[in-house]
This record gives structure tokens, sequence and C-alpha cells, in this order.
């Protein structure tokens, strides 16, 4: 981790986790009323857990779900050399 320096008003260091926080209410969190804090945390952890890393594909991972990703980088790093 590298701490951060820059001055305030200056986005570019929280972009990603802004962009995450963003996504999370579009599209998993504003569906329900949400009741209290431990209801809160296990929408966010069903989302993450069940959609996010398991079936949602991501730009970075060429456009495949991080798990898919994942699994093809062990594949590749398993196979023997040709």
């Amino acid at each position: 981790m590298q701490r951060s320096y820059s001055h305030s008003g200056y986005p570019y260091d929280n972009a990603c986790i802004e962009s995450f926080h963003s996504l999370i209410k579009r599209e998993w969190l504003n569906r329900f009323s949400i009741i209290n804090y431990k209801h809160a945390y296990r929408l966010v952890f069903e989302y993450i857990e069940t959609f996010y890393n398991t079936v949602r594909i991501h730009s970075h991972c060429d456009y495949m779900s991080p798990n898919e990703f994942e699994e093809l980088y062990e594949r590749v790093m398993v196979a023997p050399a040709a």
C-alpha cells in the first residue's frame, strides 16, 4: 500500500473505490430497504461474493469475471512450458 499525499479536492486517488461504491449502489443496494447495519453488511457481502467476483465481467480482467480470470491464470501457470 502506498500512502497518498495529494491535496484535498484531488479525486484521482479515490477513483477506483468511488467507482465501486457507485456501482454497488446502482446494481444492488438501491433494490432494498436497508433496516440496519447488519442487514447492509449482509447485502454488501452477498453482492461481492455471489455476483461481483463470480459473475460480473471486468474490463481489467479481459472481460471475464475475477474468478474466471484467476482460474485461467492458474491453468496457465500449471501448464508445462512448451
